[in-house]
């Protein structure tokens, strides 16, 4: 059998749950069966995975929409069997592309429960949700990184159920089980996400300055200069400077997850939560807000962590240490281990790849 050539597209390799998946897909997709390239849309120095073992071209673009002559010229020159995206503008420009290039397959993996996003003003974008209406049905076929993924673009952009498959984000990292605790140290949170209201840090923030006994906050993330100053200010305002640590950026995410006690989630919408998956992948629990998207398909209520439904919830949990610290280690590893096995989820995308481009 003739290998298929996919090329993939983002828009950059900087930090981010699509980045990871895109690359972590590139490199490991079956090499007799597929012959991969990566194009990204902007710089070298932005890049924070590993590369060395992938065939990729840098654009050296800072916006998308200027790298569109040089994508549709790269497609016509590498004549893929399969294109594959996996962020919003992208996304919605392969649907278009789909209409110029009959015998090429255009894929996607959507990256947002996007009714939800946008009733949220600070990540309302009308025009993106526009040009997925408008182009999302021509593509070829949809990945789905959760059933509310898919049950969203079925009902909101009208997209045929035929064209969508839901394959869940893989654990990339190995398994590791988190340090030991020790009877005098602190209970240690941790966070790991952009700085964005949506990311809920504010209510998180509100409910841990309530509790009764004394703790640690690590926030590990990035975002807007205005975003991080609005949760630096309410760091402040509630008297936690000396309890809340801020990491920017760190390659040791997995390092300083194995150090904390519990993981704690305040998003007010999740895709797929990454991090929160790498969080059990190393044995620490999750305590969470329940909400559309990928938790709820991870969190397992007392095994693997706890769900709550509002901020009055998360705090009478947070203050049941008997309850929440009763979570062992084991379960949460095996809740997770056999069901996001990077070696599973590469066969359903490869078995999809496979399909489309018969």
């Amino acid at each position: 059998m003739d290998r298929k050539k996919i090329v993939f597209i983002i828009p950059s390799l900087k930090a981010g749950g699509a980045e990871r998946i895109t690359a972590f897909l590139t490199e490991n997709l079956n090499p007799k069966l597929f012959e991969a390239k990566l194009i990204v849309v902007g710089f070298k120095k932005d890049v924070v995975y590993d590369i060395q073992n992938i065939d990729i071209s840098f654009l050296n673009k800072s916006r998308y929409f200027k790298a569109i002559p040089l994508l549709l010229q790269m497609i016509k020159s590498e004549k893929p069997n399969i294109v594959f995206g996996s962020s919003g503008h992208i996304n919605s420009t392969l649907g278009i592309f789909s209409l110029l290039f009959s015998n090429i397959k255009f894929i996607v993996r959507e990256t947002n429960i996007v009714s939800t996003v946008n009733d949220f003003p600070q990540e309302k974008n009308r025009f993106l949700f526009f040009l997925m209406k408008q182009s999302y049905p021509f593509l070829d076929a949809i990945i789905c990184q959760s059933t509310d993924m898919k049950t969203d673009l079925i009902q909101k952009l009208n997209i045929n159920s035929s064209k969508i498959t839901v394959i869940n984000n893989p654990i990339i990292n190995e398994i590791k089980t988190r340090r030991p605790k020790t009877e005098s140290d602190k209970i240690k949170f941790i966070t790991v996400g952009r700085m964005s209201w949506i990311k809920g840090h504010l209510r998180l923030l509100k409910v841990l300055s309530q509790l009764q006994y004394d703790f640690l906050y690590t926030i590990i993330g990035s975002g807007l200069a205005k975003e991080c100053l609005i949760v630096e200010d309410e760091i402040n305002r509630l008297n936690l400077s000396k309890k809340v640590r801020l990491i920017p950026f760190t390659q040791n995410v997995l390092s300083e997850l194995q150090q904390h006690d519990f993981f704690l989630q305040g998003s007010y919408v999740e895709g797929f939560p990454n991090a929160l998956l790498e969080s059990c992948s190393v044995g620490t629990p999750v305590i969470t807000f329940e909400v559309a998207g990928g938790t709820k398909e991870i969190i397992q209520n007392g095994i693997n962590g706890f769900m709550v439904k509002n901020e009055e919830e998360l705090l009478s949990l947070l203050n049941n240490l008997d309850l929440i610290q009763n979570i062992k280690t084991e379960d949460v590893l095996s809740s997770v281990a056999t069901k996001f096995d990077k070696k599973k989820i590469l066969r359903q995308y490869e078995d999809l790849f496979l399909s489309v481009s018969k």
